[in-house]
């Protein structure tokens, strides 16, 4: 006889035998990360001689101006950038000082100050000092200039003072030749330690 086959309960659900999970298809790859490219840094900033070759002129005229008041000066040296070397910027500057006519001189002058005697000069130097420059102003109607690029600091009251003496006997041509020849010296040692960094009265 054929073996009895339990006959299913109602409600009783047939079991099933159950089916294998699919493979899993292989995980991609994540694709690298992508690094950021840091921005280009900026090139070092241009010094000396060739920053001042490519100041805006606005800039070159102010810091020209900080070495010679005359406006005249000033414009003459900036349009003529670039310059391949200080030797011809100084040249040039040489130039237009010579040029100078009795109004540049004279605005060259009002920009200039009295010169400053080191810290620590006594107070006599400063009475004898004030007293000549004083007696230079009443005769020539300007303030008295000269170049102390080659004095040393504790020289220069004396040196001041002697000129001034010297120069009080001069006539007023030339008084004008000789203040117009300071113009041009302190105007050239002033530019050359703008071009060196060490004078950077207007440029940012």
């Amino acid at each position: 006889m054929p073996a009895h086959r339990p006959s299913r309960l109602p409600g009783q659900a047939t079991a099933t035998p159950e089916s294998p999970d699919p493979p899993k298809s292989p995980k991609a790859p994540e694709p690298p990360e992508r690094t950021r490219s840091a921005p280009d840094s900026p090139g070092p900033r241009p010094t000396g001689l060739d920053r001042f070759n490519t100041l805006p002129a606005d800039e070159a005229g102010r810091a020209l101006l900080a070495c010679c008041g005359s406006h005249r000066w000033a414009h003459r040296i900036a349009a003529h950038r670039p310059y391949p070397d200080l030797d011809s910027l100084l040249a040039a500057a040489d130039e237009a000082a010579y040029d100078l006519t009795l109004g540049d001189v004279a605005e060259a002058l009002a920009c200039e100050t009295l010169t400053l005697l080191p810290d620590g000069a006594y107070s006599g130097a400063h009475t004898a000092l004030s007293a000549a420059h004083a007696a230079y102003e009443s005769r020539f109607g300007h303030v008295f200039v000269i170049c102390l690029d080659d004095t040393a600091p504790e020289e220069s009251p004396d040196r001041v003072l002697a000129a001034i003496r010297a120069r009080l006997a001069n006539d007023p041509e030339e008084e004008r030749a000789l203040t117009t020849e300071e113009l041009r010296r302190l105007a050239r040692g002033r530019l050359s330690r703008l071009v060196r960094g060490t004078f950077a009265p207007a440029i940012p």
